[in-house]
């Protein structure tokens, strides 16, 4: 009897003893599971606070294509001034975009909805206010639009630019590309803006990095040049020794950049009376674009917008909305 009390006294501690151990295995396993979930918290929240939401940094392939993120975050408008008129409101705006603090004309209709909206690129030297005669046009569809003043006031300086690249650092015009990305990104944070529908027309200068900036971000539903043409850099490498120079110049050329904007269409207006940038040029960038595209010429004007585009802007930019 007393031997087998001690085997039964034996037998119990040996049951409370595996009965611990799973306790405490499974009480370790869930502080460990604990510890992993408090240390995901902390090291996310780590990621918020301190890594950049969005992102402004540039790269260049070695094709010479230009490239910014897509996500490129919240940006921070000031709004400067603002009137209300009867049938649209202006808001003088302006928001940072890298180095550079950009101003523009933000108009929008008194719709009531959600609206198409379009960036408007101006020419060399043209301040905001030029934006505004194709901004009434646009009010007049429905549409808002911004047009921004670009920095330099759209005027480049490839020398000036080649010698930032060759020291790593970002040239202007890859700059000017970024301010119109952001002027983008300003109307999709918008609350009256439909950000599904933003589209870019620029004018000479502004065109080029209209069509770029459209190229860049698969989103923007569209892009009209006017007045505007690329550098044609493919045909004249052959005379370039200097690779560096070659990516470079290629990577500021709206050419190199045709390829990625379809299903998107590619549309060009031009005066046949242009002589700061020959209506040949023009064709010659069209031609080597891909489909779904648009030639317009026309026979008012000369350099920039005139009154025979009207027509073709208004039909183009309710093909580009749907």
């Amino acid at each position: 009897m007393v031997k087998r009390i001690k085997e039964e006294e034996r037998h119990r501690r040996q049951k409370e003893e595996a009965v611990r151990s799973v306790k405490g295995k499974k009480k370790s396993s869930f502080n460990s599971r604990i510890l992993i979930i408090i240390g995901t918290v902390i090291l996310l929240a780590l990621i918020y606070f301190f890594i950049p939401q969005g992102s402004d940094k540039w790269n260049v392939s070695d094709q010479g294509i230009l490239s910014y993120p897509e996500n490129r975050g919240k940006v921070d408008v000031t709004v400067l001034k603002t009137e209300a008129l009867q049938n649209y409101t202006i808001e003088t705006i302006s928001f940072p975009s890298k180095d550079y603090t950009v101003e523009g004309l933000l108009r929008i209709p008194a719709a009531g909805k959600k609206m198409p909206a379009v960036v408007i690129l101006p020419g060399a030297t043209v301040p905001k206010e030029g934006t505004q005669t194709l901004a009434d046009i646009f009010s007049s569809m429905g549409y808002a639009s911004f047009g921004i003043e670009q920095r330099n006031r759209g005027g480049v300086d490839p020398t000036s630019d080649f010698e930032l690249w060759k020291n790593g650092k970002e040239p202007v015009e890859h700059k000017m590309v970024f301010d119109a990305l952001r002027a983008v990104d300003v109307l999709r944070q918008d609350p009256s803006i439909d950000p599904e529908r933003i589209a870019i027309v620029g004018e000479s200068n502004g065109g080029r990095f209209a069509i770029i900036a459209t190229a860049l971000d698969p989103r923007i539903s569209g892009v009209i040049g006017i007045s505007t043409s690329g550098y044609d850099t493919e045909s004249q490498i052959s005379q370039i020794k200097d690779e560096s120079l070659i990516r470079f110049y290629r990577s500021i050329d709206p050419e190199t950049y045709l390829k990625f904007i379809p299903p998107r269409k590619f549309v060009m207006i031009h005066s046949v009376n242009d002589t700061i940038i020959q209506i040949q040029f023009a064709r010659n960038t069209f031609e080597k674009a891909m489909e779904p595209k648009q030639f317009y010429n026309v026979t008012t004007g000369t350099h920039g917008y005139s009154e025979g585009m009207k027509e073709p802007l208004e039909n183009e930019l309710k093909v580009m909305f749907g």
